[in-house]
């Protein structure tokens, strides 16, 4: 069904086959479905949604379309969706909701949800503890297979997952137990016997990029979460891990294009002052570091006086400088992200780039020497741009390479050691560089 043959469906109050046609969607294409509606008719459409799908469906919504829904929901619609919804996903919604609506839902809900909500809110901001959720299947060590099935039978409708099951004693974790073990294996067969005691987790404090980083390391479906005491807590679940990537993603692109701040919100939704907003912080600072550049030139009026073509050759070097700085931060960045790097690696990342911007740099001085000795038949001129090359491309390459790693070595993000900081710093250098070979060549 496209968003159009549902607005004719709607005008022509074809209900029952908006029903049916819903039932067999998935809950992310419904969401999507859904996205033009006005205030009036996404409620109508919404509530012919079935009570836990609906529930799924509001979890992928984006916050304009929360928000209409809200404003035609009553107070206890709106709690209804809460406690249908996992702890995880009503706490993403609240964390964006007034403080006086949060309580007065809150007041609406049952206990159990309350309590798992206020609990889940009450961890730091980024930390594991806040993505978690705390629907998961626990067992005994003594229960059989046959026992643990049928608990599974029970809970798991309001389990995040099935597929991976915890051993828990007293609040301990003392194992864990797959799906898959459990269906293998003759029914008076023991969990004791079958559990895994050796298991990845993590901490309710850890930050949510390691947690995220460990389910891409080690390929898991699900990773349990403990407090200081070793008592499980909750877990974090693959499609919170990919939330939490995509976030860090997104934050990172916005670092190294020098921007502020990551906005939530589509392109397309963002106002054109937060788009501003955004921006000119770092352009301003940009713009007034590049003043240092303009004051070096300056110095070297002489020498553009005497001979004219240096100038011509200024915006070469500064953009190859910046380009060759930019490849080497973006490598080493993504190295540091995913940690295939550390500080400890410093001088053989600086040894491999050095040899990397010697053959680089020697390819682009010889290609740019040969065409400038060609156009204008000028052997110091062309020597001049060939040893500018070489010592503009090194100094960039290092530049690129050791800005990110002092950054990750000062607990700063090293995203924002990217393109135009490291093109600002190179720029500078280039220009120094440049006139001082072209002075001590052509004796001015």
């Amino acid at each position: 069904m496209t968003k159009k043959v549902l607005m004719t469906l709607l005008q022509n109050k074809k209900y029952k086959s908006i029903h049916e046609v819903l039932s067999v969607y998935n809950p992310v294409d419904v969401a999507d479905l859904l996205e033009t509606l006005d205030a009036q008719n996404l409620a109508v459409v919404f509530r012919m949604i079935e009570k836990e799908k609906a529930a799924e469906v509001f979890a992928y919504m984006d916050n304009d379309q929360r928000q209409k829904l809200i404003d035609v929901f009553s107070m206890e619609e709106t709690a209804a969706l809460l406690d249908a919804m996992s702890a995880d996903d009503a706490v993403d919604f609240l964390e964006d909701m007034p403080a006086n609506v949060v309580t007065r839902l809150l007041d609406q809900v049952d206990w159990a949800t309350r309590s798992a909500i206020n609990r889940l809110l009450q961890y730091p901001e980024d930390s594991a503890g806040s993505i978690m959720t705390v629907e998961f299947i626990e067992l005994h060590r003594e229960m059989t297979v046959r026992q643990a099935l049928d608990h599974i039978r029970k809970v798991g409708i309001d389990s995040e997952t099935v597929y991976t099951c915890y051993v828990v004693e007293r609040h301990k974790l003392e194992g864990i137990i797959t799906a898959k073990d459990l269906m293998i294996h003759d029914d008076t067969v023991k969990i004791a016997d079958l559990m895994s005691d050796q298991f990845l987790f993590v901490h309710t404090t850890d930050d949510q990029e390691f947690v995220a980083n460990q389910f891409r390391k080690y390929g898991l479906i699900a990773i349990p979460v403990v407090d200081s005491e070793g008592c499980i807590v909750g877990i974090v679940t693959f499609d919170d891990a990919m939330d939490v990537l995509t976030e860090e993603t997104t934050e990172d692109m916005h670092k190294m294009a020098a921007l502020t701040s990551a906005n939530e919100e589509s392109y397309l939704k963002t106002s054109v002052f937060q788009h501003a907003k955004s921006r000119i912080v770092w352009l301003m600072i940009l713009m007034f570091s590049a003043t240092i550049t303009g004051s070096i030139i300056t110095r070297y009026e002489d020498a553009f006086s005497a001979i004219p073509l240096l100038v011509s050759f200024i915006p070469m070097l500064m953009d190859t400088g910046g380009n060759c700085g930019s490849q080497s931060s973006t490598l080493i960045i993504r190295g540091l992200a995913v940690g295939e790097l550390h500080f400890s690696d410093t001088l053989k990342v600086i040894w491999k780039e050095f040899r990397v911007a010697a053959v680089v740099s020697v390819a682009l001085a010889v290609a740019n020497g040969i065409r400038i000795y060609v156009m204008y038949h000028d052997m110091q001129m062309a020597i001049v741009i060939a040893a500018s090359l070489v010592l503009t491309v090194i100094v960039a390459k290092m530049v690129g390479c050791l800005l990110p790693i002092a950054a990750k070595k000062c607990h700063l993000d090293p995203a924002i050691m990217a393109s135009p900081l490291i093109t600002t710093i190179v720029d500078t250098c280039s220009i120094v560089i440049y006139f001082r070979i072209a002075t001590v060549i052509f004796a001015l």
